[in-house]
């Protein structure tokens, strides 16, 4: 039993006049007695809270940002009518900070033997699965003096997806793809490409592409134009151990590359190659891979959305291993991982040429644009300091570069909102060069 405020306001009115004219446990019975049967009776009126029937129904997933709504049946099969207050409980996440009391209460009036439907509006502000708590419901009698509460479990899940902002540049790369690809009158010229077909020289023409045979049989002089090949392999490498965590302004490292994975997945299916995922710690976390073209992305997107960083050093060995084991052919690795000293000089590359001697390996980075800021600091004594501290970080990070760049690597280091897009380019621009 749950008493009310009303119950509890009634019982401080009658108390005060008898403390004040007769105070005496006849008078304070005499007051709270009949308060006291009223609640009884209204606590015996309220609709059974038990035997109500919930099921739910509604949205199953939602990109992180947008708005998910469940829908929740409440079933009064008893013989009087339910009034009541319902809570919706889901994990904090769920909702934006301080939204959750409005958005997950609702006020139910349900007559006996009929149904209700209510929406809870969802706004994740996390990744992964959210599933539905417990529901609890306070059943008031008419005089609204006391309920009856007690709490059910509806199991439901939402899967709150990766954002993916940046397919706003899916468009612009798929048109750069087209024109590589020999769909425009653009064609790419040049060697490691699939041989499209022949044209008359014009001047500028790169000798090299002269077909002589063909120049022989006619009277022109023929050229071979080239498209970039197709059904090549990508193998997508997400690092997820404990650099990945570290947030750049407010993008944590391994979000800001899961969006870099979507865009490039895209586009390569686009592209006619076969694209593959590999996520990875210490274990294998995620993989995805020999799904045809039409399901690659959304199995990429549904490996990626529970994914969360480890906080433990990535065994780059195991990496290596992992990757090689999953590209039994000649193919393009994207590897998604940081440029610190420590987990570069000491674990990538001693490794590395494991890969590169058969792969072409492109590494891609998230950078910290703040570090450029304090790098052009000037002022104060204090801001000297930031832009000596600035200067060395910068140039760490472009030593390591220039390192993985002495060993082949084709190396994408750009800050979180460029990361996706120059991912493409460098993407687009193998393919162009015929190195994939």
């Amino acid at each position: 039993m749950a008493l009310t405020g009303r119950a509890a306001l009634l019982a401080a009115l009658g108390s005060l006049p008898v403390g004040i004219a007769a105070p005496s446990w006849t008078g304070m019975l005499a007051v709270n007695a009949p308060l006291s049967l009223a609640i009884l009776c209204d606590y015996a009126l309220a609709a059974p809270v038990r035997t109500l029937q919930f099921t739910r129904s509604g949205d199953t997933s939602v990109r992180l940002g947008d708005q998910a709504e469940v829908q929740l049946t409440v079933v009064n099969p008893s013989r009087r009518p339910l009034r009541a207050h319902l809570r919706d409980a889901w994990p904090p996440s769920s909702w934006l900070p301080g939204t959750e009391p409005a958005a997950s209460r609702h006020e139910l009036a349900v007559p006996p033997g009929e149904r209700r439907r209510i929406s809870t509006l969802l706004r994740p502000t996390r990744r992964g699965d959210r599933r539905a708590e417990q529901i609890t419901v306070r059943s008031y009698g008419p005089l609204g003096l006391a309920a009856r509460q007690g709490s059910h479990r509806v199991p439901w899940t939402v899967r709150v997806l990766p954002p993916f902002t940046s397919r706003k540049h899916l468009p612009s790369r798929l048109a750069r793809m087209r024109e590589l690809d020999g769909r425009t009158s653009v064609l790419t010229r040049g060697e490691g490409t699939e041989f499209d077909s022949l044209r008359a020289y014009v001047p500028g023409d790169d000798v090299r592409s002269i077909d002589w045979r063909a120049t022989a049989r006619q009277s022109a002089v023929a050229v071979r134009t080239w498209r970039p090949e197709r059904d090549r392999h990508v193998l997508v490498v997400l690092d997820t151990g404990r650099t990945s965590a570290g947030r750049v302004g407010d993008v944590p490292r391994l979000d800001a590359a899961m969006d870099a994975t979507l865009l490039l997945t895209a586009l390569a299916t686009r592209a006619g190659d076969r694209v593959g995922l590999l996520a990875y710690s210490r274990r294998t976390r995620a993989r995805v891979q020999g799904r045809a073209a039409g399901d690659v992305l959304s199995a990429v997107v549904d490996a990626l959305t529970p994914l969360e960083p480890e906080l433990v050093e990535t065994d780059a060995r195991g990496l290596v291993a992992a990757a090689i084991a999953h590209t039994p052919r000649r193919s393009l690795i994207v590897l998604l991982t940081s440029l610190d000293a420590a987990p570069v000089e000491e674990g990538l590359l001693p490794v590395l040429a494991q890969l590169t001697q058969r792969h072409t390996v492109l590494v891609a980075a998230v950078s910290d644009p703040h570090i450029a800021d304090m790098a052009g600091a000037r002022g104060t004594v204090d801001a000297i300091y930031e832009a000596a501290a600035g200067v060395e970080a910068l140039a760490q990070r472009r030593r390591i570069a220039d390192r993985l760049r002495s060993h082949g690597v084709v190396v994408v280091d750009a800050p979180p909102d460029d990361l996706a897009p120059a991912l493409a380019d460098a993407y687009l621009a193998l393919k162009a060069a015929g190195r994939l």
